[in-house]
This record gives structure tokens, sequence and C-alpha cells, in this order.
């Protein structure tokens, strides 16, 4: 694929720099564009990394919660850094398919906007205010457990939630990605309140049985629980 009218295209998004999900992203830009450019964004020094680069760049955001409002906010934080109109964004939360319609994103130029002339950021916006909920699940994205598939796993529970209706709702469940919780060999962990119950979800088949059993059902799956409470 050609690459112009950028100097470069630089990926940012959570955990793009570790696990395997994010080395698989990795082979698949260098086979689509001949080198990859990837930042995570939970790491120091992203904003260091849209100053440094070539211009006209193409910064795309994969933020699985991307939405108009995030995707005008960044613009805005790099419009006020300078040089806002030779950088354009992309963002999207294309989810599992995301490496399957990459190709085609990059090439829908009128869906890259460029860093200047952006609307103004409304005073209260989602992302400013507690989203609604009754249980809080924390899902490990440490080091090892991102290395057994964690990343791959909170896409696959914000989906089923989603679906579900249950996604950050009036009785519903809030979600968040952790550092490590321990106990490492018995991860990918989780953990939920205000039951206090911790959770080993080791495949998606977990994920789903945890969000359509105890999340929805409200039954209770001690098979799953790694906190030596399930017998209650």
């Amino acid at each position: 694929m050609n690459q112009a009218p950028y100097a470069r295209i630089l990926f940012i998004g959570p955990g793009l720099g570790r696990g395997a999900s994010a080395e698989l992203l990795q082979q698949r830009i260098e086979a689509l564009l001949g080198e990859a450019h990837l930042h995570d964004s939970e790491q120091d020094g992203c904003w260091q990394t849209i100053d440094e680069a070539p211009r006209p760049l193409l910064v795309v955001d994969l933020e699985p919660r991307a939405d108009a409002a995030h995707r005008d906010w960044l613009r805005q934080r790099i419009a006020e850094r300078g040089d806002g109109d030779r950088v354009f964004v992309l963002c999207t939360a294309l989810e599992d398919a995301w490496l399957d319609g990459l190709g085609a994103l990059l090439e829908r130029r009128e869906a890259h906007s460029p860093c200047s002339e952006v609307p103004p950021i409304p005073a209260q916006h989602a992302w400013s205010q507690i989203p609604p909920h009754a249980q809080r699940l924390l899902l490990c994205n440490g080091p090892r457990c991102t290395r057994k598939g964690a990343l791959g796993l909170w896409k696959t529970l914000r989906q089923w939630l989603k679906v579900a209706g249950r996604l950050e709702c009036a009785g519903g469940v809030h979600i968040t990605r952790s550092q490590c919780q321990f106990p490492c060999d018995l991860g990918p962990t989780a953990s939920l309140y205000p039951q206090g119950e911790w959770y080993g979800i080791r495949d998606e088949a977990a994920v789903i049985r945890l969000v359509d059993e105890r999340l929805v059902a409200g039954r209770a799956l001690p098979e799953l629980r790694i906190d030596g409470n399930g017998g209650e």
C-alpha cells in the first residue's frame, strides 16, 4: 500500500507495546506499509512521539472507547502543540476486526480529520462523568496477564457486555483495566466489586460465561473463582 501523502503513519493505543496482539499488529502493519511505527498510549512519551514524527503525519488512534468526542479532543491537543494543519487523525474502534479492515481505513482519506479548525470541545462530556453502574469489574492488564492474552479478552468483555446491554449503565457493570492484581499464574485475573470476588478467565469462553452467567444472570461461578471462596 502507498502511504502517500503521509511521511509517516503512527499508530497509538493501549497495549501496543506488549503482548501477542501488539506483535500481530506490528507484523500486519509492516506487511501493509513496509514499516511499522507504534506507541503504547499508556506509556510515557506519547505526545513527544507525535511531536517528533515527520510531517505530514497520520495518527491512527486504536483506543477501543474512541468516539467523535475523543477524536476531537485528540485533534485539539495536537493543534495546541502546533503544526496541526499537517497532522491528521483517524480514530477506529474496530475491536477484533481492526486488522482486517485496516488497509481500507488507511485508504479512506475523507475519514482522516485534520488537526486544524477543530470544533469546540463541550464543557461537559461523557468522560468527565462517573459512569452509571452497579458493579465494577477490574481486568488485569499487567505484563504477565497481557502475555496470556488479556488485551484480547478485554475487547471480548467490552463487546459482550455491550451486546447484553449491561455496559456502564444503570444497574450495569463499569469495567476497568488494571496493572498487576496477582496471582499471575492463575490469570488473566478479574476482580468483581462490591462482591470482592476474584476470577481466573483464561480464554474467551470464560469471559462469555462470566458475563452471561455471573454479571447478567447473577449465578455463582465457583469453578472460575481463584480467591478460595468458590464453594460459598
